[in-house]
């Protein structure tokens, strides 16, 4: 559904610049050039923004004149994917989401006047306390930026701080207060939005939990080429029963291993195999228990039951990526990796199917990579919508 109500544009932002990304040295700051210059500065964003900051991309800054206790002149205060700006300033969702309930924009809150921001109530502070006739509404407001071709997820990073939020609300739900979360996504094209259950399966299924409790609304927003905020928003839809089905704790996952040298490996009954230096990516999968079983990869062990668990006994752990489905689609996912990567090790993990392999090799960080982000976003994110009419 559009809301639009006519209005001015906002501006949230003076005079921003664009630059280049260059890399992303710790969580909140970067390096990017800009007319030659190489520029440091400050992220506002904890997130991991993976599937947006590659080396060559486009940011906007803006330059801070009294920058107190920092180290940098600049801020980030947007991304472009695909020539459309995305906000990546998480501190100011709330001056975004302000605006909008200001200029009658959140479906279901058009009636509704800002009593109090930053409110504490109980262990907890919420974003906003709202009034609606004679009803307090509780608001607790996140910024999105986690999108599929029409899809939007939320969060991209384990947060206990949000489950935490959601169970709170639905208690004091309980006492008459009307509990809402607003999400703001910053992807005009999204039309669907659902929780990230591949990365939080907590988070998810707590949302699940306290939906009769607590008010979900995703809206999605339009950053223009100048930042500001276009006055059209859109609300996203929630396919509950998809979500329900979904977020459990089984399917597919990605782990990544880094082999810092040329290797000769002992790999069971094909005796010594060669495995040249670079990162290594397994294709694996658990119908039930996925957790227990990318925790298990983790970790060094004596025994080793599997192929995998060889390469893991010389190579560093990177990382191990979730991608929970209600079908095995570990085959799938090794065809599609066969596309993107430099090359594979023959018959690795596939002894009990028909795939050629199930280990895949690249010499960079695959993390890095748009390839690789975009079979992950196909996967978890487009995939599991793409039997849903357009909306």
């Amino acid at each position: 559904m559009d809301v639009n109500i006519p209005s001015e544009k906002r501006h949230f932002f003076n005079h921003p610049i664009r630059a280049r990304f260059l890399k992303r040295p710790n969580r909140f700051l970067i390096q990017c050039k800009w007319k030659g210059r190489i520029l440091s500065a400050f992220l506002p964003n904890p997130g991991r923004l993976q599937e947006l900051l590659f080396p060559g991309c486009i940011i906007h800054l803006v330059r801070e004149e009294k920058p107190l206790d920092r180290k940098t002149l600049y801020t980030v205060v947007a991304v472009d994917r695909e020539s459309q700006p995305m906000m990546l300033h998480t501190h100011l969702a709330n001056e975004v989401a302000r605006y909008l309930l200001q200029e009658r924009k959140v479906p279901g809150l058009e009636n509704a006047r800002i009593v109090k921001s930053e409110i504490r109530v109980g262990g907890s502070r919420f974003d906003f306390l709202l009034k609606r006739g004679n009803q307090d509404i509780l608001l607790e407001v996140k910024s999105c930026t986690l999108v599929g071709e029409r899809i939007a997820m939320f969060p991209d990073a384990v947060t206990e701080r949000g489950a935490r939020h959601l169970r709170e609300l639905a208690k004091i739900s309980e006492e008459g207060v009307r509990a809402v979360f607003l999400f703001i996504v910053h992807w005009p094209f999204a039309r669907i939005f659902m929780p990230d259950f591949h990365t939080d399966l907590n988070f998810s299924q707590t949302l699940l939990c306290v939906r009769d409790r607590v008010e979900v609304i995703p809206v999605s927003v339009r950053w223009d080429q100048d930042l500001s905020l276009s006055p059209n928003i859109k609300i996203l839809k929630i396919p509950w029963d998809t979500i329900e089905k979904e977020a459990k704790d089984r399917g597919s996952y990605l782990l990544i291993l880094n082999l810092k040298r040329n290797r000769k490996i002992d790999v069971g009954k094909w005796g010594k195999v060669h495995f040249r230096k670079g990162f290594y990516i397994y294709v694996g999968s658990a119908m039930a228990n996925l957790s227990r079983r990318m925790e298990r990869h983790r970790h060094l062990r004596k025994r080793h039951h599997w192929h995998i668990d060889e390469l893991r006994a010389v190579a560093e752990f990177h990382s191990v990526l979730a991608i929970r489905s209600s079908e095995r689609l570990e085959c799938e996912v090794a065809k599609a990796m066969s596309k993107i990567a430099e090359w594979s090790v023959s018959q690795f993990g596939s002894t009990d199917c028909s795939c050629k392999t199930h280990l895949f090799g690249m010499a960079n960080d695959p993390i890095q990579s748009e390839d690789f982000q975009k079979l992950l976003q196909y996967f978890r994110m487009d995939r599991p919508i793409s039997d849903m009419p357009p909306i």
